[in-house]
Order: structure tokens, then sequence, then C-alpha cells
């Protein structure tokens, strides 16, 4: 591939050839949904001193996106980190392409403040989509604490659902599909409205698309719930000099990289944040649609390619 595409990694190659610096081999690959993968990577640094909450930017090789995602779990002994990646423009195509034995030019992290947790009482995490892979994280840290966790995740359908039995490792779970093509039907707010009924739930946590968690923080404010949302707005460096995740938090601004990514629900300005994470779509789309007609050339048969000639047994 070309100067953007992922770094192929060969262990038997001439050591003297090999870059200088040190690249993350990928261990494993795990299709966890039809646009969700899991990639299990060498990065002993971060494995060892990460916390819930906290994420990464990954710079896949030369030229490449640098791309902010959630560490959805760790092993400090094996010195590898998890990470859930959704394939929805140029950048995280080309990533999940990835498999073992492929690496990653370079890993920055853990960035971002990690979640502020309760010792005790009753705790509920919400995942819609891949924001699962953010909760998953902090149930299990809340697990590990005592705490009482119940886990509320969605998906379209039933190949839509991710990590659902990580999650039962960490206490209750709730699962919902938008077709009730498995376990409770409707969306999660749903559920979450009958499991803060009895009045039991200390703090409520919630990933996932803004419309949801914005849902979610209207749900919990009446009840005085405290409520933290992980945001995803644009981010660039993420160290805070670019201004480019800036959300407004109680009318005051502040950056996602160094402030949060975590934020009290009930203080986001939410309508701001969807704005402005529409902004780029346009640009997305047309580099997907770029990336696609790329790859239609790379695999286009030799002989449709080269000659006008119908190749034999085709339909001239």
């Amino acid at each position: 591939m070309g100067a953007g595409g992922p770094i192929r990694h060969d262990p038997c190659s001439n050591p003297q050839e090999r870059p200088s610096f040190t690249m993350h081999t990928i261990l494993e690959r795990q299709q966890l949904s039809p646009n969700v993968t899991r990639l299990v990577l060498e990065a002993p640094r971060i494995a060892e001193i990460r916390q819930p909450g906290q994420f990464v930017i990954v710079h896949a090789a030369r030229g490449a996106e640098r791309i902010p995602l959630t560490i959805a779990d760790a092993d400090a002994k094996a010195g590898t980190i998890s990470l859930v990646i959704q394939a929805v423009g140029k950048s995280t195509n080309d990533l999940v392409e990835l498999g073992p034995g492929d690496a990653i030019a370079d890993i920055a992290g853990p960035l971002g403040r990690p979640t502020e947790l309760p010792d005790h009482g009753h705790a509920v995490c919400v995942g819609g989509g891949v924001g699962t892979a953010v909760i998953l994280p902090i149930a299990q840290e809340l697990h590990r604490r005592g705490v009482a966790v119940t886990s509320i995740i969605g998906g379209r359908s039933r190949e839509w659902v991710i990590l659902e039995p990580e999650l039962a490792a960490c206490g209750t779970v709730i699962t919902c599909t938008d077709d009730g093509s498995y376990g409770r039907p409707g969306f999660v707010t749903q559920a979450l409205a009958d499991v803060l009924a009895p009045g039991d739930v200390d703090e409520v946590f919630a990933v996932g698309p803004v419309p949801m968690m914005r849902a979610v923080a209207e749900m919990t404010r009446p009840l005085g719930v405290q409520t933290t949302v992980s945001l995803n707005p644009v981010m660039v460096d993420g160290t805070g000099m670019c201004g480019g995740c800036r959300v407004t938090i109680d009318g005051a601004t502040r950056y996602a990289c160094v402030d949060g990514p975590e934020f009290d629900g009930h203080l986001v300005d939410f309508r701001e944040l969807a704005d402005r994470l529409s902004t780029y779509r346009p640009f997305e789309q047309a580099a997907l649609e770029r990336r696609a007609c790329e790859i239609g050339l790379r695999t286009k048969p030799k002989a449709d390619a080269d000659s006008s000639t119908p190749a034999a047994g085709a339909n001239a």
C-alpha cells in the first residue's frame, strides 16, 4: 500500500531494515458486530497505567489520520490493550482491515481524565451501540469496588449487540434491540426508566449517540441522579492545543481531550455538540467514496483493467 496504508510488520525481516521506533503489533482481531471490530495489540506502558474513561490517539501509518479511541480493556501483565472500533469512515475502515501480525505506527496515551467512580451504592451503565465499549471498563472497575452494577445495552438487532458476556461478569445486564429480535424490545432509555423507578439508583453513566445521552440526562435530571456522559467531538491532537474538541459545559468552554472526555450530562450543551459533529460529515463521506474507488481499482481483474476484450465466459 501507499504511504497512508497500514504497516505490515514482518518479524523475520532484516533487523537493520526495521524502523528505529517501536510499533504496536496487533495480536488478535475479533468481529463484534457487522461494523464493530476489537483489536488487541501490544502497548505495555499504556496497559500498565490506563484507567477507566481514558483514551488513546491512534496513528496507523505515515499520512494516516489521528483517531481517538477509548481503551476498552487492558492486561497489564500481558502488556496489551483492547480497542473497539466502529468502521464509519475511511480511516476507521482502514484500521479495521488490519489483523494479527500487522502493526500500528504509534499510539499516544493514556489521555483524558479518568472516570470519577463511587465506592458504594447502585450504578447504572447505559451503552448505545459502540458506546458499550466505553462503559465496559467503567462497569469492571465499579464491580471491583463492590458497587452494584446494572448495565443497559442496545442495538438495532441481535447482531449489533456487543460485549454482553463481559458486562454480565460485572452485574446485571439488560439487553435491548430496536426490532425486538433479542432481549427487551425498544430503546435503552425505556429500560432505564424502569430501572430508575424504584429510586435506588445513585449514579448513571451513559455513552452512545448524542440523542441517547441527551435523553438519559433529561430523564435523570428531575430525579436528581448524578449522570456522567462521555463526549466524542472532533479531536486532532488530544492535548488541548488545537481546540477542535471544544464543548460547552454549564455555559463555559471546555476541551474534551484534557477536561474530559466525561462530563456532567446535566450541564452539557448537546445541541452544540450535535451541530459540531455534523460539520465534517460531507468531507468524511467524500473520503469514504474515494477510498471505495481506490479499492475498486486495486481489486479490478487485470483482464478488465488492461484490455477491452471480454474475459472468457463473460456476457459481452
